[in-house]
């Protein structure tokens, strides 16, 4: 699920959705566009820690390559096995980017799943010849025409209506008060709350469409949006690689936009 918007003064206008039945349909139409700054749910890079001991490559292409060539069991058993070894309460190596984020480890495989998502997504976004600032090219992206940024809807909705569900998945989980909490976050949205200084406008069909979604999956997606708004609005940031991105940035890692 992707929103598509622009945004100027301030200001964010949500035009609509775009739905893809398969990944490559997606990876596809990413191509098939000449220009765009977008943000996407998923991780972008592996923690150093993990990376050393494992002996895997220390730069991000290749990292990336060597881990795109690996099958989602052997992924699952490797990183099952260096957990294993850790002691409980520090089971997973974290990127620095999680603290100030709180979000899940890349390296995790479930609950949610985002060690498969970076695996399945990112060669896809550099096929799309999309630029990752502070990771592709490594340190800077004039004059690239396709943006791709690390972006984490719960880091915005959290700053929101704090640690309120607003999804499930589950069907007997979609209840009221998280109806509710969708209906305060869109409010919060529309009215410019938080940090971002961006404020969302969209129509009352779209509203209704995204409190009606209980997966939460456009909600997510109008969330991507606000963050890629508020870094494209600072794409020429100095120093570090811009899109608001700090100086930094851990080179195999990556970082959260907005975090």
């Amino acid at each position: 699920m992707v929103a598509l918007g622009a945004a100027l003064d301030g200001r964010v206008d949500l035009a609509g959705f775009e739905t893809f039945a398969a990944l490559d349909d997606w990876a596809h139409w990413l191509r098939t566009l000449p220009a765009w700054v977008g943000a996407f749910d998923l991780p972008f890079g592996l923690p150093r820690e993990l990376v050393m001991q494992l002996g895997w490559p220390l730069a991000w292409e290749p990292l990336i390559a060597h881990y795109a060539g690996l099958g989602r069991d052997e992924i699952r058993r490797t990183f099952a096995t260096f957990c294993a070894a850790r002691p409980s309460g520090g089971k997973f190596a974290h990127r620095q980017t999680d603290g100030p984020a709180g979000s899940s480890p890349s390296m995790k495989w479930v609950n949610p799943p985002v060690a498969f998502m970076l695996h399945a997504g990112v060669p896809r976004l550099l096929a799309a010849g999309a630029a990752l600032p502070g990771l592709h090219p490594p340190l800077r992206v004039a004059g690239a025409s396709r943006i791709a940024l690390e972006a984490y809807p719960g880091l915005l909705a959290r700053e929101l209506i704090g640690r309120r569900s607003y999804k499930s998945d589950a069907v007997s989980n979609q209840t009221l008060e998280r109806r509710q909490a969708r209906a305060d976050l869109l409010a919060a949205l529309e009215r410019g709350s938080g940090r971002l200084g961006l404020r969302l406008a969209l129509d009352p069909g779209a509203r209704d469409a995204l409190l009606a979604d209980a997966k939460g999956d456009r909600l997510d997606a109008v969330l991507c949006l606000l963050q890629a708004a508020w870094a494209e609005a600072r794409r020429d940031s100095r120093p570090g690689p811009g899109y608001g991105l700090p100086e930094a940035i851990d080179p195999i890692e990556g970082w959260i936009v907005t975090a």
